[in-house]
């Protein structure tokens, strides 16, 4: 989830099925019902599982905030589900849900948790990053961001309200940081504090009572954090958790993983085995992840680092022992099927992190349309970066996405005069709605040069038919054949 989409992938949304046989790793763009609200592709927004009260009722997925891919941040909520499941197709449904109250501010780099209290159930969102308020800019930090006010949110699906509490524990805003949710409580640790530059070892337990009335939450400092931020959690077991990866100062990462265990409302935190990283893993600058459940996580490097070390991986399985597993750990490759030369571009190229859901189910079919990076065009053919056109000012260097399905590459339209180009679609003055139109709908289009002529080819002029004049009768000597006279339809 979260992924570009466009122009060349058929999944404006960003949201891709992942599937995951014999160590390879396949995409393939995720189909949305009729009735589904347009979903943009979110970078770094707040996820969680909403899961029904009984084994029968599907699970849910909510989606807050995040940045989208005109660098704005986003303050709606969006409820994912899957409505249909067949050999050949997975569709989903997503739904907008409007809250009234306190409703969080636009943010990014938060979280989202499902706490249970007395057989109810509610969300709670908390830190996260935020721009500087349009009184408080200036023309030098026009698009700066701060932390968010330390608020704790409230959310309750069933009616659409939001509660924000102010908590005196809580006194510094904070992004990127962990949160595990079990019951009615939940843990924030780490963190990075964007005001101090720091990564201070937080360790907080929030915990949510509801009741019939009005509900109660209160916040204990806890000794025992660790300081990192943008790290991965799994859970091993009913009380088990493991963190793996993060950073631990801007530019090295941290290479530890820590065993959590919750029980009787205390936390206990200890630094287990270290897996043996790959080299790739360990010189990378980058790093972004998943939770795949069942104590695995996705772990993936982007592309770039491919081209530095020839045998490097895009991706890996970290498993981590459960209660009745080996509690040795182990990183298998999970290979992506890609081109030959390692310079070209990837799927993740340009991400720094993507979610997915809490089951990384595969496929029924084996013979299921999978995304193939291989049956893309080559950009330099395509060319991103070229004049399309007499008024087209596309710069590479100036650029900045104007539509919300673009993200790093400016979105582009096929014309289908003479031999057929490329056309940026600003160029061109489509708006979003006829953009998305045309490349779901099988008909050819034709650029602002070439609307007139394309116009003369559907509607050609009438012709009036050939007046036939009469024959003069020739000498017998002559051989010259008569002409068939021309039928009516090629006159046309």
């Amino acid at each position: 989830f979260g992924q570009k989409g466009w122009p060349k992938r058929s999944c404006p949304t960003g949201v891709f099925l992942l599937d995951l046989k014999k160590n390879e790793l396949k995409l393939k763009p995720a189909f949305f019902s009729k009735e589904s609200c347009y979903l943009p592709p979110l970078r770094y927004p707040a996820l969680c599982a909403l899961n029904g009260k009984t084994e029968s009722e599907k699970c849910q997925y909510v989606i807050h905030g995040g940045k989208t891919p005109n660098n704005e941040l986003s303050d709606k909520i969006y409820v994912l589900d899957m409505v249909c499941k067949t050999s050949k197709k997975i569709t989903f449904s997503c739904t907008e849900k409007e809250l009234v109250g306190d409703v969080p501010e636009a943010r990014y780099g938060h979280t989202i948790n499902i706490v249970h209290s007395r057989g109810k159930s509610m969300s709670v969102i908390f830190g996260g990053r935020s721009y500087i308020p349009l009184g408080q800019r200036t023309t030098e930090k026009w698009n700066s961001v701060v932390d968010c006010m330390p608020h704790v949110f409230l959310v309750d699906f069933e009616f659409g309200c939001c509660t924000s509490y102010i908590l005196p524990e809580l006194q510094d805003g904070l992004s990127f940081h962990v949160s595990i949710a079990r019951n009615d409580t939940i843990y924030i640790l780490g963190g990075h504090s964007l005001e101090n530059n720091i990564r201070p070892p937080n360790l907080y337990r929030l915990k949510i009572d509801l009741p019939l009335g009005s509900p109660a939450v209160s916040c204990t400092i806890l000794p025992g954090g660790i300081s990192v931020s943008s790290a991965l959690v799994t859970q091993t077991g009913d009380k088990e958790f493991v963190i793996v990866g993060g950073y631990q100062c801007d530019n090295q990462k941290r290479l530890v993983c820590n065993t959590v265990t919750l029980e009787d409302n205390n936390i206990k935190i200890i630094e287990r085995e270290t897996p043996d990283w790959t080299p790739d893993i360990k010189h990378c600058k980058i790093w972004f992840g998943s939770d795949m459940s069942n104590g695995s996580i996705l772990l993936g490097i982007p592309g770039d680092n491919r081209q530095l070390i020839s045998d490097a991986n895009y991706f890996y399985i970290l498993r981590c022992g459960g209660e009745k597993e080996d509690e040795e750990e182990a990183a298998q490759i999970c290979s992506q099927t890609s081109t030959e030369d390692p310079g070209d571009s990837t799927p993740f190229e340009d991400s720094e992190e993507f979610c997915f859901s809490a089951e990384a189910n595969r496929f029924d079919d084996d013979d299921i349309d999978t995304y193939n990076e291989d049956d893309e065009e080559d950009e330099s053919e395509t060319g991103y970066w070229i004049t399309c056109s007499a008024n087209c000012d596309i710069d590479i260097n100036t650029w900045v996405p104007f539509y919300s399905t673009e993200l790093t590459k400016p979105a582009m339209i096929y014309c289908s005069s003479g031999d057929g180009h490329w056309v940026h679609a600003q160029c061109m003055d489509l708006s979003e709605g006829m953009l998305i139109h045309l490349s779901e709908a099988n008909v050819k289009y034709f650029c602002n040069e070439h609307v007139d002529l394309a116009r003369g080819l559907q509607t050609p002029k009438k012709v009036l038919p050939v007046k036939k004049q009469p024959m003069k009768p020739l000498h017998r000597k002559t051989s010259m054949k008569i002409a068939t006279p021309l039928k009516k339809s090629f006159l046309r």
